[in-house]
This record gives structure tokens, sequence and C-alpha cells, in this order.
């Protein structure tokens, strides 16, 4: 059996659109890092955070699907 890790890895090399969403994911973590390294949020930047928070999440739900899908399709019958 493959390791989630494992599957993350493969889906990233050989699944377009879970490439898609993991590089946006780490777009989006790397645009928190920059906003948590603000010493004072404006009001815009904490709308930006939820903003991103958001999609990070969506981003997220979606991959696990993917990932969820790729591994009930290895599993022997």
């Amino acid at each position: 059996m493959v390791s989630r890790e494992a599957l993350k890895e493969e889906l990233v090399q050989t699944d377009a659109e879970y490439r898609r969403l993991h590089a946006e994911h780490q777009e989006c973590e790397r645009r928190l890092q920059d906003i948590y390294q603000k010493s004072f949020l404006a009001q815009e930047d904490e709308v930006q955070e939820k903003q991103i928070k958001l999609r990070k999440l969506q981003l997220k739900d979606r991959m696990e699907q993917i990932l969820r899908s790729h591994s009930e399709s290895r599993v022997p019958v």
C-alpha cells in the first residue's frame, strides 16, 4: 500500500489538476507568510488574509478529493 505522502508526490508528478492546485496552495501559503511578517496589519491585509485562507481551504478540499479518488482506485478488489 502506498503512503499518503507518496501518493501526493506521485499526483504532483502525474496529475495536471493536482499539480496546479498544489502550486496555488503553496502560493497562498507564501502570501500568508508575507502578511504575517508585517508588524501591523491594515484592514486590507486582514481582508486579504481571510480571502487567502478561504481559497487555501478550497484548494485543500479539492486536492483531498483527488487524493481520495486515486487512493480508492488503488484498493485491490
